[in-house]
């Protein structure tokens, strides 16, 4: 853990997609009614449902937590020391003399990698990398949250922890023995190395791509709400048995990209702009192996950290993220002031040449504004504005 940040919590989460070969929607609660038809009735140009064949896994807050109550979220959580324990050289023993515990090298230079993952752990006392710790996070909270362990055999040699294929689910686990140590690790996370050691098995980091950085805006969720979250992606070949812890996590629910955007739009579900956004993204793909193939090719490239700065404006808001020409040249990285920007003129009449943003009418109502070029080789998401305009160029940014 980065106990130099003073604002700052760590975090990771994963973005689940599982193979379901068109199959219904899964949901634990009863649905409010079918989707059919043209897949939106406004602004967005999402793909239709039955263009999928893949679901995304999201988990509904509680409404007593202390941190966006009631929202629909991804799996992950708040780093604990026990990610970066130096007890996993021990489980990952097979990987403690290959670089980068086999996860491949990013080619984004070291100075511009996100501070989540370019500090240097080793500094900090601990053996394990960032990249594999927050990877190790995202599995062990995916197991709390959902029940789903992503795992993969001890024994397995290292050219079986990189295949191009769909992650498959290890199913040979008893599952009485997977409760109780479900309990165990919600109950402190230490014991999930235990289970690993037990199970004799590794969380599977190797299919953990990397997507993203997002940090908590300043001055939305109160001076001690800030995340500094690691996003991965992870595809498997089929959908997991999934149960909610019924603590942190009271629902869960699979559905498509845009079956989930929609439920949005028509106000049966919240979801945080940071959901929006990414979902938005994956709708470029609505097919399972060109999402897999695009997330494990790209996350070799990096990302960027993510700092949205909130703008209000006489009709609503704007949340603005980097390379939009009115993103502040000096963010407040270290989140020390809680400032949101404020403006008398509407949302329409703000400048608008180099977009990257995400605009608010309400808080149902939402859509990407961008035109400039990702940086990364990433995607924007699909949005109302055309993907045709004149692009600008911020990969030297």
């Amino acid at each position: 853990m980065n106990t130099a940040l003073k604002h700052w919590k760590e975090a990771a989460t994963v973005i689940l997609a599982a193979g379901t070969r068109r199959r219904p929607v899964v949901n634990n609660l009863k649905d409010k009614a079918p989707f059919g038809g043209v897949q939106n009735n406004s602004k967005q140009m999402w793909p239709h449902r039955s263009e999928f064949d893949y679901e995304v896994l999201l988990l509904k807050r509680s409404g007593k937590s202390g941190f966006m109550p009631n929202a629909y979220v991804f799996p992950g959580g708040l780093v604990d020391s026990s990610d970066f324990s130096s007890d996993w050289l021990q489980v990952f023993k097979s990987f403690r003399n290959s670089s980068h515990f086999g996860l491949g090298v990013v080619k984004q230079p070291h100075e511009t990698r996100p501070p989540i993952f370019a500090t240097d752990r080793a500094k900090m006392g601990s053996p394990i990398p960032g990249e594999v710790a927050f990877r190790i996070c995202a599995v062990r909270e995916t197991f709390e949250e959902s029940g789903i362990l992503l795992v993969v055999p001890q024994k397995a040699d290292e050219t079986q922890h990189q295949p191009p294929t769909l992650a498959p689910i290890v199913h040979k686990y008893d599952k009485h023995k997977l409760n109780k140590w479900r309990s165990l690790v919600l109950k402190n996370p230490v014991n999930f190395i235990d289970m690993c050691k037990e199970l004799e098995c590794m969380p599977n980091i190797w299919a953990m791509h990397e997507w993203g950085n997002w940090l908590t805006p300043t001055g939305v969720y109160g001076e001690k709400r800030r995340y500094d979250t690691a996003f991965f992606i992870c595809c498997l070949q089929e959908v997991p048995q999934t149960m909610q812890d019924e603590k942190e996590i009271i629902h869960f629910k699979w559905s498509t990209p845009s079956e989930i955007l929609q439920s949005y739009e028509s106000q049966e579900m919240w979801i945080a702009p940071p959901q929006f956004y990414e979902l938005s993204r994956m709708c470029h793909f609505p097919l399972l192996h060109d999402l897999n193939h695009f997330s494990r090719e790209r996350a070799l490239e990096g990302c960027e950290p993510w700092l949205p700065v909130r703008l209000v404006s006489s009709d609503g808001y704007m949340l603005l993220l980097p390379g939009d020409e009115l993103y502040p040249d000096n963010p407040d990285w270290m989140g020390e002031n809680q400032v949101n920007m404020t403006t008398e003129k509407s949302l329409e009449e703000l400048p608008a040449t180099a977009l990257h943003r995400i605009e608010f009418h309400s808080l149902y109502d939402a859509t990407v504004n961008v035109n400039i070029k990702p940086r990364y080789n990433h995607r924007n998401p699909i949005s109302k504005v055309s993907d045709n305009p004149v692009i600008k160029d911020n990969s030297k940014l």
